[in-house]
């Protein structure tokens, strides 16, 4: 399992989590959900001898993204978002020309590294998690002790159950959770420690996931 350079940086007044993700010994790194302070973003990068070459979006939302009109302008990088996501998206679609779309499963190459991306919609349409090595990275479809919100545009909570069930509960337990917001006591946790603590994780059918998940809000 090769390791992985993880860099979080917490950003802007929604308590957005953005990352550089790459290979510990190579220069080139993706940004995660390019927002609020491109500056910030950059300076980091260099601080850890890091050069973006790309940037990956979890999804549409504009505190995720609200970073690219300047990153692009400083960067000439690809971006790379889930098709579903592209279509759903204009705000995504406005960068037509910068934008590479992946399909479910696709890699995402950064230097030598390869970042699988997981189509795990529920929040957005073509919402999208980003795994490698032991270490995965859940924009705001899993957050420590929660998950992304159904009740927006495009949310789906059916979708949204498939993906904790059948898709980030069976990664391995020991793999390593950075959200996309620092909403939690901890700012990491891990797909084990979820499975006990989360109470997304717990419903044994779409049924009681929905009772729960869909419940009037206080």
């Amino acid at each position: 399992m090769k390791p992985l350079y993880v860099r979080q940086l917490q950003l802007g007044p929604m308590e957005n989590f953005v990352y550089l993700l790459g290979s510990p010994d190579a220069k080139e790194v993706a940004v995660v959900d390019p927002a609020w302070d491109v500056a910030a973003i950059e300076g980091a990068a260099s601080e850890d001898g890091k050069t973006i070459t790309c940037a990956v979006v979890s999804h549409c939302h504009f505190d995720h993204i609200n970073g690219l009109p300047d990153l692009l302008k400083r960067h000439d990088v690809p971006v790379f978002a889930q098709k579903a996501e592209v279509e759903f998206s204009p705000e995504l679609r406005q960068f037509a020309s910068s934008i590479k779309s992946l399909s479910p499963g696709d890699e995402i190459p950064v230097g030598p590294l390869k970042i699988k991306a997981l189509h795990t919609p529920g929040h957005t349409p073509g919402s999208q998690c980003f795994y490698c090595g032991s270490s995965l990275v859940s924009g705001d479809t899993l957050f420590i002790k929660g998950c992304g919100r159904c009740d927006l545009r495009g949310g789906d909570p059916d979708a949204m159950y498939r993906s904790l069930s059948q898709v980030l509960a069976k990664l391995p337990d020991e793999t390593k959770l950075f959200p996309g917001h620092d909403y939690a006591d901890v700012p990491v946790s891990t797909i084990a420690e979820e499975k006990k603590q989360n109470p997304y994780f717990q419903f044994p059918d779409l049924a009681s996931f929905l009772a729960f998940r869909m419940r009037p809000r206080r």
